[in-house]
Order: C-alpha cells, then structure tokens, then sequence
C-alpha cells in the first residue's frame, strides 16, 4: 500500500521491497526512478495554505464548510498543518476561532513554536483580504494533497514492480486498491434540495406506471417472490440465510441465473467457497435440468443428459454472468473489482458467496466487529453502485435446539450488524431436511419456504417454492398450488 508520507527533504526514502536480490541493471533503473522522484519537489501551494488559513481566522464560520473538504494531513508545510489542527480542536469543543483562541489552543498543546509563533498567525489573517474564496482555496489544497498521494502510491507501484518475487495478479489488485483509496476523496456526496428529489422521484414513478410493471427491481425469477419484494431493488443489500444443506449457494445462482438469461441483467458472482468451475457445473446441472450427481461421474451421463448440457452450456454463454472465485477476499479487493467490472461490462446484481469468509482491509479487535466493517462495506457497495448486492450468511446453531427449526433474524451469526445493514433477510428453509416423513395435513418433500424476515421497504412473509435436489434447481409453484396438493 501506497505510503501517507509526502516526498521532500524532510520525508523519508520508501522502503525497498523485499524478496529477491536485484540484478545490477535492475537496481540501477529502480534507484534512478526513485532519486528522481525525491529530487523532485512535490505539488503543494503555501499561498492556498495561507489563504485557507487565513480565511478561517477572518470568517470562523467556514469551517463548517471546510472540514468536510480537507484534513490537517493535506496541507504540505508542517506549520499550516499544526494551526489547522488547533482550528479543528477548538470546532470539536465549539469554541470561538480566532488569534486569541487558536494561540491558545497552540499553547495547551505545546505547539505554537511549531506553529511559527503568534507572530506568524497575525501575518496570516493579516494577508487575507476576505475569507470569502476559503472554500476555493481549500479545493486547490486537496487536489495539492491527492496529487501527492498519487505520487506515493505510484512510487510504492514502482518499488514493488522491480520485486521479481512478487506475483502480477496481487501487483495489480495491491496497485489498483492504491489508488482507489485516494479516488474515494473525490467521490463525496452532498445535500440534494426536497424540490430536486420530488421531480427525481415522480419521474421515476410514472416511467414504472406507464410500464405496467409491477416488478420495479431487478426479478428473482419467482413469482411469489417477487410478489413480495418487486424484485430486488437498486441499492439493497439482500441477506440470503440458512443451515448448510439447505440450498441457499442454490437459491442465489437461481437468482443469479434469471436475471442474467431472462432479463439480461450483467451478474457479478463472488465466490469465496466453490472455485468457478464448480459453479458452472452447478448452473449447467440447473438450466440443463441434470442430476448434479451424473456430472461428478460423467460416465452415468446419456444422450438426453449430453444433450441437455449442450442447449444449457449455449444459453448460458451467451448469458452476461461473471465469476471471481479469488479465497479469502477483502472488502477492498471486492469493491474495486466491482467497479472495474461495472465500467468494463456493466453491472446489474452482485452475488457474493459467502459473507462470513470475507476478509476486512484493516485489523479489528474482534470477529463481530470485522462482520460489521463487512456487512457495511457491502451495503456501501450497494450504495455506490447503485445495483442490488446479494449477500449469502451462515446462521448459528440455537436454530437446531428449537422444536420449529424456521430461523428467525437472531440466528444470524455475528447478527447484529448484518441485521442493522441489510435491507432485506431472506431465509431459506426447507422442511425435509429435517422430517422424512410427510405430516397428514401438509406434503413438505420438496417444498422449500423463502422466508422474508425483514424488507426495510415492504411487507414480511413466505415464499413457497420447488426445490428439485437432483440438479439443486429453485422453481416455481404451479400458480393454483395449495399445501394440500403434492408437487409434480
């Protein structure tokens, strides 16, 4: 990862990268690259420091505005640095920002020396003629500031690269995580005006009206399911839970699988568990309608079964459906790839198999709080991409000591955050894993219940649908299908 340092006299040398001896040559033009990058005087403007600076002591009221533009760590010069600082502390306490204060302030911290003196601060809001281009100024110190970072992180890309130990496929993820850290600054949002959104929202509303659609979202392929959710919905992280066995890698592929072949939705699947091969045998046993038990021994496959495979493998690869089966990935890998994928193919649903095998970026003091840096991050891709991001979870084993072993939202494991975040619970359950045997009022073999736990924006309830085991299939019900009939 890209250092926070800047280049200049006072910064340190970036670290060489370890692994193997560098020939002669090969150390030459890395030494060469990197001298040249610390000779050079890396972007930075003091004027727009000052006038920041300044600006602030002139019209305290700024910071409002600034804070949310700049840190103490963009400004170049240590000094601007360390006043910016003291005018953060004293906002926090919401004290007055002025001379007066801000020396102060310097002072209890044993900084103003640092700071060039009290001296230095009257020359600063003394050299300002009004405060009111803060907000300009403080536009040029970011950009200064992402420049620099730029600089570090392409220095650290160019360090690494001449490491011949090192892998392309994780210099690449390493490089591109790099500098998608420092894009994330310039992607903030802020308010939107009631009357902006009002017109937004209503022109949304009659495009759906005048379709005739009731479906809003993207289909799940399942009528009574999509009854119940209109579809997935842009911007939803969608919960899919259940005990092993219980078909919910299955339930997710299904979906998967209907939106990209029937609506020709692009379908980013990640899979932490299956490598991709796996799950292409699993989604051609499902469209081919095949006994997944035969394409583990191909040898029991006949010519319907070939032929099957065929016509599903033709559809298939026609379908916009994209595997990452890459163990153990980041919540930062995983983002920057969604992104990568969205501006090269597009991107419509994202189905990530599963949750509680993802890594976090950075280190946390607990299990629970890495499921909630996960849960969250995953929500924010949602956000950001603007696409429906389906997210498969574990559920812990209270729902085995139960008489009805349905699961409820406080048997998801690490659950409270993945309870808070997620838009919609979907649990699925299926009767006959447990019982053998068929209760007199209700045939439950083969019957699988998708059950809505919670929908932020729609109504709780259960989805009934076939579960096929042979070819790990989710249909759905004949449209007249009562609990008293038995499923064909």
């Amino acid at each position: 990862m890209a250092s926070n340092e800047s280049f200049g006299p006072a910064s340190a040398q970036p670290s060489r990268p370890s692994g193997a001896p560098r020939s002669p040559e090969t150390g030459d033009r890395a030494r060469n690259a990197e001298n040249d990058l610390l000779r050079r005087v890396p972007p930075h403007s003091p004027e727009a420091e000052q006038a920041v600076l300044g600006g602030i002591l002139m019209r305290p009221q700024l910071m409002h505005v600034i804070v949310d533009l700049i840190a103490d760590t963009d400004f170049y010069l240590p000094a601007h640095a360390t006043i910016f600082r003291a005018f953060l502390d004293l906002y926090r306490k919401s004290a007055p920002i002025d001379l007066i204060s801000t020396a102060e302030q310097l002072k209890s911290s044993n900084a103003l020396e640092e700071a060039g003196g009290a001296v230095y601060l009257a020359d600063l809001a003394q050299a300002v003629v009004s405060g009111a281009n803060a907000e300009y100024y403080a536009t040029i110190v970011r950009d200064k500031s992402l420049q620099r970072g730029l600089i570090n992180a392409c220095s650290s890309i160019i360090s690494n690269c001449y490491d011949a130990s090192r892998e392309v496929g994780s210099l690449l993820d390493e490089s591109e995580q790099a500098v998608f850290a420092i894009s994330q600054r310039t992607t903030g949002r802020d308010f939107t005006g009631a009357r902006e959104l009002v017109d937004s929202v209503f022109e949304n509303l009659s495009k759906l009206a005048d379709s005739r659609d009731v479906i809003t979202g993207v289909t799940t392929g399942y009528s009574r399911l999509d009854k119940l959710t209109a579809g997935l919905q842009p911007s939803d992280l969608i919960i899919v839970a259940a005990r092993p066995s219980m078909g919910k890698t299955a339930f997710s592929l299904c979906m998967g699988l209907n939106a990209a072949i029937r609506q020709g939705v692009p379908v980013a699947v990640f899979s932490l568990e299956m490598s991709k091969e796996q799950l292409m045998q699993r989604m051609l046993a499902v469209w081919g309608k095949v006994d997944m038990s035969k394409l583990r021994r191909p040898a029991l496959l006949n010519d319907a079964d070939w032929s099957n495979l065929y016509a599903a493998a033709d559809v298939i690869s026609r379908a916009p459906i994209y595997i990452d089966d890459t163990p153990a990935l980041t919540t930062l890998e995983l983002r920057a790839r969604a992104r990568r994928l969205k501006a090269e193919k597009g991107l419509g649903l994202v189905i990530v198999d599963y949750l509680q095998l993802m890594r976090t970026s950075r280190r946390t003091d607990s299990r629970e709080l890495e499921i909630s840096d996960i849960s969250r991050s995953l929500k924010g891709l949602a956000k950001e991409m603007n696409v429906p991001v389906v997210a498969l979870s574990q559920l812990n084993r209270k729902v085995e000591e139960r008489g009805d072993k349905r699961p409820m939202l406080s048997d998801l494991r690490e659950s409270g955050a993945i309870e808070q975040d997620a838009d919609v619970i979907m649990f699925v359950y299926r009767d006959d894993v447990y019982k053998f045997t068929k209760p007199a009022d209700r045939p439950v073999q083969g019957i699988a219940e998708i059950i809505i736990g919670k929908q932020r924006n729609g109504p709780v309830g259960v989805a009934e649908l076939l579960y096929m085991s042979p070819y790990t299939a989710f249909e759905d019900l004949a449209p007249d299908w009562a609990p008293s009939e038995t499923p064909q």
